[in-house]
């Protein structure tokens, strides 16, 4: 059997999400695995090195997660400029998991060296800025591919498999409540479980920001295309602890509401907050209700109601409610292996680089993303309903 090697440079995974998605539970995790087997006679294995400032950092990762994999310490540098000259050895993917602001300068300096692009969301801060980056790398030719991780998520397959069998007949509505409470780190012995820049706009924060990108792709590859948005931001927690211990004023919005019409006149709405205790059975929950049934996603589980199992409630505030509401829902069975969703797409993109299989997850999808996002600000501060293009 041929082992096929790709090498990636794995730029900016210091930070919780580089580290835990996609360091440990992706490019790892696939290295434990065995690799990527294509067929009998073809396996694709990953070979790492990891990039970035903090060079302890970098050094403890490539001990901790090398010696799991393959019994030896990941390659890693400082030398991003290094790494991509090939100064350390021949890698042909560059990925980004780094700072939103930061990102558009390590994506040039990987078209530059001609490196295949595979990056976090969001690809920038503002449509035009990540619209241009997806043309430099459409004209060089390269291929390029963005996270886009909640599509693999077991609950949204399962959605997708209802979907596809009919059960919800006309789709009417859908509903989702995503968020959870970050500590200040005000708190006595209550430390943010996020990072300060998360707060701050000058930075790239904002919630708008991070989750309408999701949204966008979510709703687009699951419901359909959107026609047009209404949203509005706010800003709960003015002032928040950084991560020396120094307060600080935030500056970006941590809650964002907002409605999205599709073109096929569905409605979807879409509550984000990083200031809201939840009563609810995940931390980011769908309701889907069509004229056949309807379905509440987690991020795992699905429930089901057909038409056959629903209540007929009456309303009377004077009585106790004589209905348990979560009674009467099915669990939708777990009757395959659910991979994590980030190494799902990861594995797809390795396949993508070296046997040109179809990878449709673009830095242009993504800059819809980010143009999703920017039309949202536009309605929070002109107070209207807006066109989406």
């Amino acid at each position: 059997m041929e082992i096929r090697r790709i090498g990636i440079i794995m730029n900016g995974v210091t930070g919780r999400m580089g580290t835990n998605q996609h360091l440990e539970r992706s490019i790892t995790a696939t290295i434990e695995q065995g690799g990527v087997r294509v067929s009998d006679d073809l396996t694709l294995m990953p070979d790492p090195i990891l990039t970035g400032r903090s060079e302890n950092k970098l050094k403890a990762l490539a001990e901790k997660y090398g010696q799991r994999a393959n019994g030896r310490a990941y390659k890693y540098t400082t030398d991003l400029q290094g790494a991509l000259d090939g100064k350390y050895g021949a890698y042909e993917i560059f990925f980004d998991a780094s700072g939103t602001l930061q990102r558009a300068n390590f994506i040039e300096m990987a078209v530059k060296a001609g490196k295949a692009i595979y990056c976090e969301k969001p690809t920038a801060t503002e449509a035009a800025e990540a619209h241009r980056l997806a043309d430099l790398v459409e004209k060089a030719g390269l291929k390029n591919g963005v996270v886009q991780d909640k599509l693999w998520l077991p609950s949204f397959r399962k959605v997708a498999m209802l979907k596809e069998l009919g059960f919800f007949g006309e789709i009417l509505s859908v509903r989702g409540e995503f968020g959870y409470w970050v500590f200040t780190g005000m708190d006595i012995d209550q430390p943010a479980q996020r990072p300060s820049w998360n707060y701050r706009a000058e930075d790239g924060g904002g919630i708008m920001i991070d989750m309408f990108c999701h949204w966008q792709y979510v709703i687009s590859n699951l419901f359909g295309p959107i026609k047009s948005l209404v949203a509005h931001g706010n800003i709960d927690i003015d002032e928040r602890r950084h991560e020396d211990g120094t307060p600080y004023k935030c500056t970006a919005d941590d809650s964002a509401y907002a409605m999205f019409l599709l073109e096929d006149g569905t409605m979807c709405q879409f509550n984000s907050s990083w200031c809201v205790r939840p009563r609810r059975d995940d931390l980011l929950t769908v309701e889907i209700h069509g004229t056949k049934g309807s379905a509440v996603a987690g991020l795992r589980e699905v429930y089901t109601q057909s038409v056959a199992n629903t209540p007929k409630p009456v309303w009377n505030p004077d009585i106790p409610q004589p209905i348990n509401f979560y009674d009467g829902w099915e669990l939708v069975p777990n009757n395959i292996s659910y991979d994590n969703a980030f190494k799902i797409q990861w594995e797809m993109f390795l396949r993508h680089v070296a046997l040109d299989e179809p990878f449709r997850y673009s830095l242009r999808e993504g800059a819809k993303g980010v143009e999703l996002a920017e039309l949202g600000m536009i309605s929070w501060k002109e107070r209207r309903w807006v066109d989406v293009g």
